[in-house]
């Protein structure tokens, strides 16, 4: 019974979602409970790959990445997986017509986490952040504007820009795990062993400057997609705002983070914003 294995494989996905992140949970919660579970569907591909080159350092990665890409080549051909997850993002997928050079691009940037560690330029960074980030805010996008193409075309830059903050944030609160973890350092033309006040204060400005694309883009989505997307923006920006107070030397040797109780506040302010349609 076909049905009942989807709903495990939807299961698996909504685990997935809340186990490795409680902010972005928090936010899918947010969301109209007719799109949330493709939410959790394309999270849960996007945090597999990921998984794959960020932590499974005792195993043969590239291998893993291969046998993964195969088993979605599959999945979205035959529109069945024995992989739980797979099997559940391929049902978004068909559904919302997500663009397979979307898919594409986000495994190329996983791919490249296998064996590039230093990014030189602004091309190189602007590609991973594509293919890491920027998809993954324009597969959710599908699903937010369910297949409309002109709507989709509307959003497409902005929710490019709020994929590209919340990575560079991620990029910017996990300096020290990625450079001491993984030998990784995302930022072009910064040396994060004399990470000073100026070089923080560009990357900074540069997230701003994205957050202010994406909330434009914010304003203009349907009603039961924006203000899950909206809690995600606040939640990121608060994070910011909090990196942006800790001085440079820290950051180095600190992760800083939005404690539970701040995420709480941060909920009840945003959703009296938006009952007040203030958003």
């Amino acid at each position: 019974m076909k049905a009942l294995f989807d709903t495990v494989s939807e299961a698996c996905s909504k685990l997935t979602t809340n186990r490795y992140s409680t902010s972005f949970s928090l936010a899918t919660k947010m969301l109209a409970k007719g799109i949330r579970q493709d939410i959790y569907n394309i999270y849960g591909f996007v945090r597999f790959a990921d998984e794959i080159v960020d932590s499974f350092h005792d195993y043969d990665k590239a291998t893993l990445l291969s046998r993964f890409e195969r088993d979605l080549d599959l999945a979205l051909q035959e529109r069945i997986s024995l992989n739980p997850i797979l099997n559940a993002f391929q049902a978004t997928y068909h559904k919302y017509e997500i663009p397979r050079h979307l898919v594409d691009s986000f495994l190329r940037s996983m791919r490249m986490d296998l064996h590039k560690k230093v990014y030189r330029s602004e091309e190189e960074y602007k590609e991973y952040i594509y293919g890491s980030a920027d998809v993954v805010g324009l597969m959710c996008l599908c699903v937010f504007v369910k297949g409309d193409k002109e709507r989709y075309e509307q959003l497409r830059e902005s929710a490019m820009a709020l994929g590209s903050a919340f990575q560079k944030v991620n990029f910017l609160r996990d300096l020290r795990a990625d450079y001491d973890g993984l030998e990784r350092t995302y930022f072009p033309n910064t040396n994060l062993l004399e990470l000073d006040e100026e070089s923080k204060a560009r990357i900074v400005q540069e997230i701003e400057e994205d957050f202010r694309k994406g909330y434009r883009g914010i304003l203009k989505l349907p009603g039961d997609s924006k203000f899950g997307v909206y809690m995600a923006y606040r939640y990121y920006s608060k994070l910011l705002h909090k990196l942006q107070r800790t001085p440079s030397v820290e950051l180095r040797h600190a992760r800083i983070r939005v404690p539970n109780y701040q995420k709480v506040g941060l909920l009840a302010r945003s959703y009296v914003k938006y009952r007040l349609n203030l958003v």
